[in-house]
């Protein structure tokens, strides 16, 4: 079982529709709200390093949703070896820029 922890910023005024459409989600909670920056805090699990990042894509692609970014990632269970990078996080930037707004 893989988990993360995934930072969501939502339009402020759909916020609420966007914590339903996460907790809708197989396997995606929502542990933290900050309404007045729209930030909320996920936490998914996902039985691979695949489903993982299916998983964040699926959350990006919500309505309402601004950004979405995974910034914790644990490995509980996974027997997999990897001899390189999943293509699906290859294919991604090797950088990340964090916007202005998200540094108060």
């Amino acid at each position: 079982m893989n988990l993360s922890g995934i930072l969501v910023v939502a339009d402020q005024s759909r916020q609420a529709e966007v914590i339903a459409s996460l907790d809708a989600m197989a396997g995606v909670d929502v542990h933290h709200i900050d309404a007045p920056t729209g930030r909320l805090i996920a936490v998914q699990e996902a039985e691979d390093i695949n489903a993982e990042v299916e998983g964040l894509r699926r959350i990006k692609a919500l309505p309402h949703v601004i950004m979405a970014e995974m910034v914790y990632h644990y490995i509980a269970e996974d027997d997999t070896l990897y001899s390189e990078l999943p293509p699906e996080l290859a294919a991604q930037e090797t950088s990340c820029t964090v916007p202005a707004y998200l540094m108060d």
